[in-house]
């Protein structure tokens, strides 16, 4: 299974991939981080979102010190291999500021021509 799935992606010169983490439920886009290869195998072997922190150059599993966990339902890689989407069980705020979604702050709406 895991080599089907690392076999699509394409990781860059950096050896990464941008993971989109979404809600599995809702549908809501929660997170954007990075993952390697290492990152990818941890998280289709246990189940938990784990990544790969370009600031402090090592894996980490989300919530591993906050508590706010990511269980991983289901792994998705898009047409070109260059990312990777987890559906996931959100438990906590899935941003480092306590926000729901790393996507909460101000947008705007294109449709309407108004700041969100």
């Amino acid at each position: 299974m895991l080599e089907d799935i690392s076999a699509q992606v394409r990781f860059n010169d950096a050896g990464l991939v941008p993971a989109i983490a979404q809600d599995a439920t809702t549908g809501r886009v929660l997170m954007l981080a990075w993952m390697d290869a290492s990152a990818l195998a941890d998280t289709a072997a246990t189940g938990q979102a784990t990544y790969f922190s370009r600031s402090r150059n090592r894996r980490w599993v989300k919530g591993e010190t906050s508590g706010n966990t990511q269980r991983v339902r289901e792994i998705q890689v898009d047409c070109d291999g260059d990312t990777v989407l987890l559906l996931v069980d959100q438990v906590g705020p899935a941003c480092h500021t306590g926000s729901g979604s790393c996507f909460d702050s101000a947008g705007v709406d294109l449709t309407a021509g108004q700041v969100l």
